[in-house]
């Protein structure tokens, strides 16, 4: 028998920001309210939040103005810091207003810090007594902090009450968050005595007391704890929430897991961007912020790059004698450079997440060290016997050799001992290492070599 087709279409795939984003600008530019309604309103918020990233400044603001009342607060949580920082002075106090009434703690306290103080207060002024408090609570924090990073909602009981009072208050209670995994289980002074997880609440009987339930090895986060650290935590015992408490470890709030991978995913992005020497730039900057903060790294490596030419400088005659090695230079220092960016990656990488510190210093220095020299002495044989070929010079394969040898081991402990250097003297090591490690290998590669040329060919 013929199967009964249903007389309902299946919905089209919604087009991702990248194929909305002209549409929805000629839609603006032609004042199509109703158009860009019909195009955007389906779209969930971290998709709205691409399509406004997409748009030029002014067309971000006619978007979430034309959306009017359809326009989902969420989308400011999602946004990309520099955009959202240059939307939020041009949205209209209304629009804002919702959103920190309607957003998590921590989302509503970084909106509020980057609004200008007399509309902080008149949006303030309108919320809840109960809610302005939380808020003010979370700007008391530093950013990056555990504090800034909670939220102020979550489930607290007393440790006598049976899971059926539990269940209970969860369903009658009115200021509850929205989804909560863990049920923190509190004395009289708001101390963590521990949690249980919410599935196991819901396994057990209700005549049962909570505090038989309870884990009462619960880890704990402090509110001025960075938020590196925290992220730390939570990667080290798999959490999913965590507890905050502040200095008389009361319970203030509660860190979980969905913020703890937006921080993981910022940190690892702020760090790959200071290695290659741009600090905090944006897909979404202007020309007019890009620019300052590439040219003073750029000029400081130029001033390198002169040290390094003055190098050479010292041996032209050693080098018009024998055009060869203008040929080979570049590639004892190129080798170098690669082997010490090794090294520094790794070391700056352990010493952002705690796995480098004092205790193992030694050893990785001497697995370093070890390192550099064993592929130092490979890469000398192999390009030996390449130069030896090319050539026909046994002696200037010997030289490029012991350079390479030398040059790699000095890439290795430079790129080891500059980051700790940095990190000792109170520098980031992911902002200030590269340059400093490209010198010591350009100038020791550059020297070896041409230095030993100096001694054998002439």
């Amino acid at each position: 028998m013929q199967e009964e087709t249903t007389n309902e279409a299946a919905a089209p795939p919604l087009a991702p920001a990248s194929e909305l984003a002209r549409p929805v600008a000629e839609a603006l530019a032609s004042g199509l309210t109703g158009h860009v309604r019909s195009l955007v309103q389906a779209l969930e918020a971290p998709d709205q939040a691409d399509l406004i990233e997409l748009l030029e400044p002014a067309q971000r603001v006619q978007l979430v103005e034309a959306l009017g009342p359809a326009f989902n607060p969420e989308v400011l949580s999602e946004l990309d810091e520099t955009v959202r920082d240059q939307l939020l002075p041009a949205l209209p106090k209304e629009v804002l207003a919702k959103a920190v009434a309607e957003l998590e703690t921590d989302d509503a306290a970084y909106l509020l810090e980057n609004i200008a103080e007399p509309v902080r207060q008149e949006i303030l002024a309108q919320m809840p007594s109960g809610d302005r408090a939380a808020l003010e609570r979370n700007l008391e924090y530093p950013q990056d902090t555990a504090g800034r990073l909670m939220q102020t909602d979550f489930v607290a009981v007393p440790p006598f009450w049976t899971v059926g009072q539990v269940i209970d208050h969860m369903r009658e209670a009115e200021h509850l968050p929205e989804t909560f995994s863990d049920i923190y289980v509190v004395d009289p002074t708001y101390h963590v005595l521990g949690s249980v997880d919410l599935s196991r609440l819901l396994r057990t009987k209700r005549q049962v007391r909570i505090d038989t339930l309870m884990d009462a090895g619960r880890k704990v986060v402090l509110a001025t704890a960075d938020q590196e650290e925290v992220a730390r935590q939570f990667e080290r015992y798999d959490l999913k929430s965590a507890p905050v408490v502040d200095a008389d470890k009361r319970l203030v709030g509660v860190v979980t897991v969905d913020d703890v991978v937006e921080v993981i995913e910022g940190e690892a992005d702020e760090d790959l961007r200071r290695l290659a020497g741009i600090g905090d730039e944006r897909i979404t900057d202007s020309v007019r912020q890009i620019v300052p903060a590439r040219f003073w790294w750029l000029f400081v490596n130029l001033l390198t790059a002169i040290l390094a030419s003055v190098v050479i400088k010292q041996f032209d005659a050693t080098i018009s004698h024998m055009v060869a090695l203008a040929v080979l230079m570049p590639i004892v220092a190129s080798m170098g450079g690669n082997a010490g960016t090794q090294t520094m990656t790794v070391a700056v990488r352990a010493l952002a997440t705690g796995e480098l510190g004092a205790i193992n210093t030694a050893r990785v220095v001497l697995r370093e060290t070890a390192t550099g020299l064993i592929n130092g002495v490979a890469f000398a044989v192999i390009m030996g016997l390449v130069t030896f070929f090319w050539f026909g010079s046994n002696q200037l394969g010997a030289i490029i050799g012991a350079a390479m040898v030398i040059n790699l081991l000095a890439a290795a402990i430079a790129g080891i001992f500059i980051p700790l250097a940095l990190q000792r003297w109170g520098f980031d090591p992911a902002v200030s290492s590269t340059v400093f490690v490209t010198t010591v290998t350009d100038v020791v590669g550059f020297f070896a070599f041409l230095g030993l040329a100096s001694l054998w060919l002439t």
